[in-house]
């Protein structure tokens, strides 16, 4: 599976009391899809999966993958203490059709999360599971940080097809890019150099494809069910290696990331995507020019404030964000004043 792009990793909507609020999610989805993100991400830390119960979860990868459109890469975060929690989820997310699963990595036994620990849980994660994984490693949250040389060993198991890195250290991305610079492997893309996706395949034809002419069935013409495989073409990939930093996004893409799963993607995704653009095309100046735009904002609105300053600037920009789920509190009228000044020119 191809993961070049950006990738909002969405929150979960709440109304007052709690509860998840569906058709906001259903909503905000539908917004993402129409944006130039690759695709989106369900259940990571933004989407507050941690505070959400077994069932939530998955109605939450449920909702969201109903409501995205075919052809944007849908991944799950599926990571849990255990492997065998990990894999029962993902296996759930496979039957809906998600493409990928993000594992975090295991952290509340910190002190035995030893090389050896982290090896035998991803490579039994990604022995049985039916979806390609991605590593999920972000130590501000998870107070653990996995050595670049364990994913550097990872990186060979053809199952585990790149990283998340979240720890916003340009040296281990580069070296991580450096180490898996062997593994290469052949995937799917459109004739745009796109991703495709499995709902790609299966999506219902466009009107009026496959209609059954009115003189065979002596009656009024009748549109049969059909399917559409859109043209694809092959693009060799080694291990790809995903950021989290959208501060730092440009300096990350130049040391060899493909792509970002960027909580600054969930209020302005098309911002995020100007700069990835402009990287892509080898405009320097217009890279920088769009990152200089969105580093303050970015890192106080996801740094400093969190998910209840980002769920906010959601609101502020047109999305659903609401109230964040307890123990996490609503900002301050001064940090949502403050959150308006940082977006007031980052408007998408």
């Amino acid at each position: 599976m191809l993961l070049h792009g950006i990738f909002p990793p969405i929150t979960t909507p709440f109304y007052p009391d709690g509860k998840v609020y569906f058709r906001k999610l259903e909503a905000n989805v539908e917004r993402y899809s129409k944006t130039p993100a690759a695709g989106l991400v369900v259940l990571g830390s933004t989407g507050e999966a941690i505070l959400l119960s077994d069932d939530e979860q998955r109605e939450v990868l449920r909702a969201a993958r109903e409501a995205a459109a075919p052809e944007k890469v849908l991944i799950a975060g599926t990571g849990s203490e255990s492997a065998i929690e990990t894999l029962r989820l993902t296996e759930y997310a496979a039957t809906l059709g998600y493409d990928v699963a993000m594992v975090r990595t295991p952290h509340y036994y910190k002190a035995q999360m030893k090389p050896e620990n982290m090896l035998a849980f991803y490579r039994t994660v990604a022995d049985r599971s039916p979806l390609p994984v991605v590593i999920y490693n972000f130590p501000p949250n998870t107070g653990y940080d996995i050595p670049a040389e364990v994913v550097i060993a990872l990186a060979e198991h053809p199952n585990l097809i790149g990283i998340k890195e979240s720890g916003g250290d340009i040296n281990k991305v580069k070296a991580m890019v450096a180490g898996t610079r062997q593994v290469q492997r052949t995937v799917a893309v459109t004739e745009i150099f796109e991703a495709v996706t499995g709902r790609m395949k299966s999506a219902p034809a466009a009107a009026g494809a496959n209609v059954v002419p009115a003189s065979a069935l002596g009656a009024v013409a009748v549109a049969a069910p059909a399917t559409t495989t859109p043209k694809t073409r092959t693009k060799d990939v080694s291990f790809q290696v995903m950021v989290g930093s959208a501060h730092l996004l440009q300096s990350m893409l130049n040391v060899g990331a493909v792509g970002a799963i960027l909580a600054f993607a969930d209020c302005a995704p098309t911002a995020c995507f100007e700069i990835h653009t402009a990287w892509k095309d080898n405009d320097v100046d217009l890279a920088r020019e769009k990152q200089e735009r969105i580093s303050e904002a970015s890192r106080k609105v996801v740094g400093e404030f969190g998910v209840p300053g980002l769920k906010h600037a959601l609101d502020f920009n047109g999305y659903y964000g609401g109230p964040p789920r307890l123990p996490l509190l609503p900002p301050t009228a001064e940090v949502k004043a403050e959150i308006e000044r940082l977006l007031e020119y980052i408007r998408n």
